[in-house]
C-alpha cells in the first residue's frame, strides 16, 4: 500500500501548481533574495554610500581629502546641487552646510560632510585642538554613518600623509627636542615623497598606508563630530520604521484574506442571488473594497497605537500624515487583495498565491528589511511593489516630519497602483458575470 500511496501523493502534487510554488519556487525566491542582500556585501554589488561634502575650507589639504573620498569604491560623493526650489535646468552650485542638512532632512542623502574653515591647521593634530568635521547623520539609515565614519578616517590617512609626518614630526619637536639637522635633511628628503605619492594615487597605497597606521597606534586623523538631525528627541524612533514594515505586510494577508469571501460566495451561490439583484458587479466589488479598506485602516490603528503603549512610539504628533497614508495604504491594499481573489478559482489557491506573491514583494519592498541595505539594482526593483513606497510615506511622517503636501509622490504613486488594481480586479470578475 505504501507505494501506491505515494503514487497517489505525487498525482496531487504534479497536478497542483501551486502546491509545487510553495514546494519549490518559494524557497529558491527567498534564498535568492537574501542572497542578494547580505550574500554581496563587501562586493561591488551592494549599493554605494551616497554622501555630499560641502567644503567650507577650501584648501589645499580639503581638496585632498574630498579627492581621497572620490576614490573611495563605497561612496559616491556629490560636492554640487541646485539650489532649493531651482528650475530642473538650472546649474549646480557647490554645497554649502545649510544646503547639506536640507538634503539629510529630506532624505536626498543619508549622510553629509561639513569641512570647517580652519582644517587646514587642524589635520592630524594629535592634542585634541583643531576643528573638527562634521558628520550629519540620518539615524533612519544606521548603516551609511559607520560606512562614511570608518572612510573618512582612511581618506585623511590617504589623501595627505606628507602632512600627518610633518605634523607628527612638530608634535615630536615640541615635547621631545628639536631634530638634528641630518634628521631634518631625512625629513626634508622624505616629506615630498609623500606628497607625490598622494597626489598620484589616493587609492593604489590605502591597504598598506592604512595598514601602517593601525600598526603604528594611529586613530582618529579627522576629527569628527557626529550630528544626528533626524530623531533626535526620540528615544527609540526605529520603531516606527519596523511598526509601519510589519503594519503594511500583515496588512496584505488580511486584505488577501477578506477578498477571498468572493469565492466562498461563488462556491454557496450567493454572488448569483447578489448579481440577480440591483447591486450588480460593479456595486458589489465597490463594497467589498470599502469593506476591506476600513478593516485595514482598523488594522494599522491598532497596530500603531500598541506601538505607542508597549514601546512609546510618537504617534500623535504626527496624525495628520499619518492618518493620510493609512487610508491610502489601506484602499491600495484592498484593491490588491480584490485582484488576488478575482484571480483565483478556489481558496486553496488564494491561499498559496497570495502567500508567495505577498511574502515576495514585502521582501523586495523593504517589510522585511531595510532596503538601504540591498544593492542599487534590487532597490530600484523594488519600487515595482507598492507596499516600497507606503513604506517610504511612513518613514516621510515619522522620521522627516513631512507635512501632507510633501507626501505626494508616496501618495500618488500608492493611487495609481489603487486605480490600476481595481481596474483589473473588474475585468477578472467579468467571468462571473458570464457564468
Amino acid at each position: 500500500m505504501i507505494p501506491t500511496l505515494l503514487r497517489i501523493y505525487w498525482t496531487t502534487l504534479s497536478r497542483d501548481r501551486v502546491a509545487q510554488a510553495m514546494t519549490f519556487l518559494l524557497p529558491i525566491l527567498f534564498f535568492s533574495i537574501f542572497a542578494s542582500v547580505f550574500g554581496s556585501r563587501g562586493r561591488t554589488g551592494t549599493a554605494r554610500v551616497p554622501v555630499v561634502i560641502a567644503d567650507e575650507d577650501r584648501s589645499e589639504t580639503s581638496r585632498r581629502l574630498i579627492r581621497a573620498l572620490e576614490n573611495e569604491k563605497s561612496l559616491r560623493v556629490q560636492l554640487t546641487a541646485r539650489p532649493a526650489g531651482a528650475a530642473k535646468d538650472a546649474p549646480e552650485i557647490s554645497i554649502d552646510r545649510s544646503r547639506a542638512e536640507a538634503m539629510v532632512k529630506n532624505g536626498d542623502v543619508p549622510v553629509a560632510l561639513v569641512i570647517p574653515a580652519g582644517y587646514d591647521s587642524s589635520f592630524a593634530r594629535f592634542d585634541g585642538g583643531g576643528r573638527p568635521v562634521t558628520l550629519l547623520s540620518d539615524p533612519s539609515d544606521p548603516i551609511a554613518p559607520q560606512v562614511v565614519a570608518e572612510l573618512r578616517q582612511k581618506a585623511g590617512m590617504v589623501a595627505a600623509p606628507d602632512l600627518l609626518a610633518k605634523n607628527g614630526l612638530g608634535q615630536f619637536e615640541r615635547f621631545a627636542g628639536t631634530l638634528t639637522p641630518q634628521q631634518q635633511k631625512a625629513v626634508d628628503a622624505w616629506l615630498p615623497k609623500l606628497r607625490a605619492q598622494s597626489l598620484g594615487d589616493s587609492s593604489g597605497g590605502a591597504n598598506s598606508t592604512t595598514a601602517a597606521a593601525d600598526s603604528a597606534g594611529f586613530s582618529g586623523l579627522v576629527k569628527v563630530d557626529v550630528v544626528e538631525l533626524l530623531g533626535e528627541k526620540q528615544d527609540n524612533g526605529m520603531v516606527s520604521f519596523y511598526a509601519a514594515g510589519i503594519a503594511v505586510m500583515f496588512l496584505l494577508f488580511t486584505c488577501s484574506s477578506a477578498g477571498g469571501a468572493l469565492i466562498d460566495e461563488v462556491d454557496s451561490g450567493t454572488l448569483d442571488r447578489v448579481l440577480s439583484a440591483q447591486v450588480g458587479m460593479n456595486g458589489l466589488l465597490a463594497g467589498k473594497w470599502a469593506y476591506i479598506t476600513l478593516l485595514g485602516v482598523l488594522q494599522i490603528c491598532v497596530m500603531f497605537l500598541w506601538g505607542k503603549l508597549a514601546f512609546r512610539l510618537d504617534l500623535f504628533h504626527h496624525l495628520p500624515g499619518f492618518a493620510v497614508m493609512t487610508v491610502v495604504t489601506a484602499a491600495t491594499a484592498a484593491a490588491f487583495g480584490l485582484v488576488l481573489a478575482t484571480l483565483c478559482r478556489t481558496r486553496q489557491q488564494l491561499s498559496g498565491i497570495s502567500t508567495i506573491v505577498i511574502l515576495s514583494i514585502s521582501a523586495v519592498g523593504g517589510s522585511m528589511f531595510p532596503r538601504f541595505l540591498m544593492s542599487e539594482g534590487m532597490q530600484r526593483m523594488g519600487l515595482v511593489a507598492f507596499n516600497a513606497w507606503a513604506l517610504d510615506g511612513y518613514i516621510k511622517v515619522f522620521w522627516r516630519n513631512a507635512r501632507i503636501a510633501e507626501l505626494w509622490p508616496q501618495v500618488g504613486v500608492l493611487l495609481g497602483f489603487m486605480a490600476a488594481f481595481l481596474i483589473v480586479s473588474r475585468v477578472l470578475a467579468r467571468r462571473w458575470e458570464r457564468g
